[in-house]
């Protein structure tokens, strides 16, 4: 998981960290205990982690620059749900905290760039 955020070739490559975020993720739990309330965690973890490099990805693909900026601000909003859903797992669950903490260190990353992009875009007189 370290690596992602250290290799600094890919450091700044949005679309690359969100694809290898995602399977850090479904790597993460896919090692789930078999109980209900890692079902409900989980399922909402997996949908707005993979959320967000798919919006990125379609963004790439967007009819116009309001396509672009709209679908970067869905991705930011998966983000910003990602690191809730961490946080619970965090604080409420038995859940490796190590490896939730580098999940939200590298959230976190992502959203800013998200963020930062977002601003950069709507700023931007074309």
């Amino acid at each position: 998981m370290a690596t992602i955020s250290q290799d600094s070739k890919y450091k700044s490559d949005l679309k690359y960290r969100c694809y290898l975020f995602s399977i850090e993720v479904i790597k993460f739990v896919s090692k789930f205990p078999n109980q209900r309330i890692y079902w409900i965690i989980s399922d909402q973890l997996l949908r707005c982690a993979t959320s967000i490099g798919a919006n990125v990805v379609e963004a790439k693909s967007g009819s116009s620059r309001k396509d672009f900026i709209k679908f970067y601000e869905i991705a930011l909003k998966s983000a910003n749900e990602t690191k809730y859903w961490l946080g619970l797992l965090r604080d409420a669950t038995n859940a490796d905290k190590i490896i939730v903490n580098q999940l939200l260190v590298e959230v976190i990353e992502i959203s800013k760039m998200l963020g930062s992009s977002v601003l950069t875009m709507k700023n931007r007189k074309f």
